[in-house]
């Protein structure tokens, strides 16, 4: 007892001293806190950069709330911190360097100097923001080949789509965290940065919709719009194309263009039935029609979004300049699904038209009045939100969730559906597994920075002129979406469209917004991959018993794509 109570007086006498000691110590030292951001070349933030200290060449800790550490990373913002402290006047006689290293980019050291800090006290602050220049390495090349074979899989159809996104998007991340872990270089895509590639706002919208279509089947409703659409037609079936074609042109201008796919697919496939006709015929021409619709409004695709989002230009400007071209747009579709189609379309003939919308009248009506009000009910909320989500300031996947819950719930209380029959039928798992694993790979293929390259080259190409530059940013927007996800290729080209259209005379009236808007939204019916209203309609197509191979499907969209893309070059540069 006396021992315990003699130490502890002890450390009573010493304690004082002690802290004395480290105010001592700490008076000693300077506080630095330097911070910024990491960039490319096209002023993207850089995410997972690996941020060393360096002082007087030599690695120094950085102060962590853990501990020290030798290394700090950027965010996904590309935002980094480092705080650290140095003996007092070392900051005036060292040398204070960062080094700044990640794959695809060539290692950077940079110097802070003195009068770069700002002083307060003991405390030195610092903001500097970092550019990073790209390195072709070896994880350029794997990616690249990587994402070059999955397309050719896809293409000559030796695998799945699926089956060869998963195989590609697989093969990346194994080498990633088996080579680049020996090497660095080989470092492709992390695991986490993979997963934040997948947008999950399109695989949600997907799924949300799909359960709606799922519960509305039940309803008949689908069946009814085939009859009234043929009765409208009066059992001309090239007119009827026409109504559908401008009827979904048209609701993909104010909803996306995949919802209005997801919506209008069945009807099309209940035509097709009743017509005795390939649904592909109505199907591809309605998958074109629904991206040169979605082209011209601000909120009709995803990329008019992101350049109304960076530009500030408003709806109304993309209505007014983006509307005439896309009309001239669907009139030539019409004019081409005439001479594609026009044999397939003589088989749906019928002699006598009213007796057939009689039998119509009868096989197609509505089978359940109550489910169809209800989800009605829902799809007019859910479409709502889809109209004003710019407002509330939520992705368009919300109130689809929101809607498909609400509709399941219903139905799966009432007994008007059975939940595992839906889940296992009518959710497309193909479809929304090829979209995680394809955005998987195309992310690996724009952090290595291929999308990077191409857009520097457009930039370097059009050397100030603005009919090659208007040219270029259509051409090689509409040729990339065809083959890329639009939405990567669009982000990587805002920048490089945003200082063309400082530099370049003329630029100034907007006309490379819109080469960028044509050819990103345009361009994604080149390919059954090039947008994701494609594979949509393609996978419940297929779901139903239509297959349709990748070259199949390029033998009528490709060709259409040119005639879209060179009437769009035509009139910006009649027009601008």
């Amino acid at each position: 007892m006396k021992k315990t109570f003699f130490l502890f007086a002890l450390f009573i006498l010493i304690l004082p001293f002690l802290v004395f000691a480290e105010d001592n110590s700490q008076q000693n030292m300077d506080k630095i806190h330097i911070s910024g951001i990491i960039f490319d070349n096209h002023k993207e933030p850089v995410k997972e950069a690996e941020i060393k200290l360096l002082v007087d060449g030599k690695p120094y800790k950085i102060l962590k709330e853990h501990g020290k550490v030798d290394k700090v990373i950027s965010s996904s913002h590309g935002t980094f911190q480092l705080d650290f402290q140095l003996p007092k006047g070392l900051i005036e006689t060292g040398k204070i360097q960062l080094e700044i290293a990640k794959t695809s980019f060539k290692k950077t050291v940079v110097e802070i100097k003195k009068e770069d800090f700002a002083v307060k006290g003991n405390e030195f602050y610092v903001n500097k923001n970092i550019i990073l220049e790209r390195y072709i390495g070896p994880a350029f090349w794997i990616a690249t080949i990587v994402f070059v074979v999955t397309y050719a899989l896809i293409s000559f159809e030796l695998l799945h789509r699926t089956v060869a996104a998963m195989l590609g998007a697989a093969t990346i991340l194994i080498l990633t965290y088996t080579l680049g872990t020996i090497n660095s270089d080989f470092h492709i895509i992390s695991f986490e940065r993979a997963i934040e590639a997948i947008d999950m706002n399109v695989i949600f919208l997907l799924m949300g919709m799909m359960v709606i279509i799922g519960v509305l089947k039940h309803t008949g409703v689908f069946q009814w719009c085939a009859y009234m659409s043929y009765k409208l037609a009066r059992g001309n079936v090239m007119v009827l194309s026409i109504i559908s074609f401008f009827f979904i042109a048209i609701t993909s201008a104010f909803l996306d263009n995949v919802t209005t796919m997801l919506l209008y697919t069945p009807v099309l496939i209940e035509i097709s039935i009743a017509l005795k006709i390939n649904p592909l015929s109505l199907l591809i021409p309605g998958i074109m029609a629904s991206n040169v619709g979605g082209t011209a409004t601000l909120i009709g695709d995803p990329p008019n979004i992101m350049i109304g989002s960076y530009t500030g230009l408003t709806f109304m400007q993309f209505v007014y300049a983006l509307t005439p071209v896309v009309l001239i747009c669907m009139i030539a579709l019409i004019i081409y699904n005439k001479f594609f189609y026009s044999k397939e379309y003589k088989k749906g003939k019928v002699d006598d038209v009213d007796a057939f919308l009689s039998y119509l009248k009868e096989e197609y009506k509505i089978t359940d009045k109550t489910l169809l009000t209800y989800g009605l009910i829902v799809m007019l909320i859910v479409v709502g939100f889809f109209a004003t989500h710019g407002y509330w300031h939520m992705e368009v996947s919300i109130p689809a969730l929101f809607g498909a819950g609400i509709l399941f719930t219903y139905a799966v209380l009432t007994k008007k559906v059975k939940m595992l029959e839906l889940i296992e039928k009518d959710i497309e798992w193909t479809t929304l597994l090829f979209f995680i694993f394809l955005f998987i790979i195309v992310g690996a293929v724009e952090e290595v920075g291929l999308l990077a390259i191409i857009a520097d080259w457009v930039h370097n190409l059009s050397a100030g002129n603005l009919t090659v530059a208007i040219c270029l940013i259509l051409w090689v927007s509409a040729i990339m979406s065809a083959f890329v996800d639009n939405i990567p290729f669009t982000a990587t080209m805002l920048p490089i469209v945003a200082y063309l259209t400082k530099v370049i005379p003329g630029a100034e009236s907007n006309v490379l917004w819109w080469a960028l808007a044509l050819g990103a939204c345009l361009g994604g019916n080149g390919t059954m991959i090039g947008a994701s209203a494609n594979v949509v309609t393609i996978g419940i197509a297929e779901s139903a018993g239509y297959k349709i191979s990748f070259f199949g499907f390029m033998k009528y969209a490709f060709v259409y794509m040119l005639i879209t893309i060179i009437i769009s070059n035509i009139w910006l540069l009649l027009f601008y």
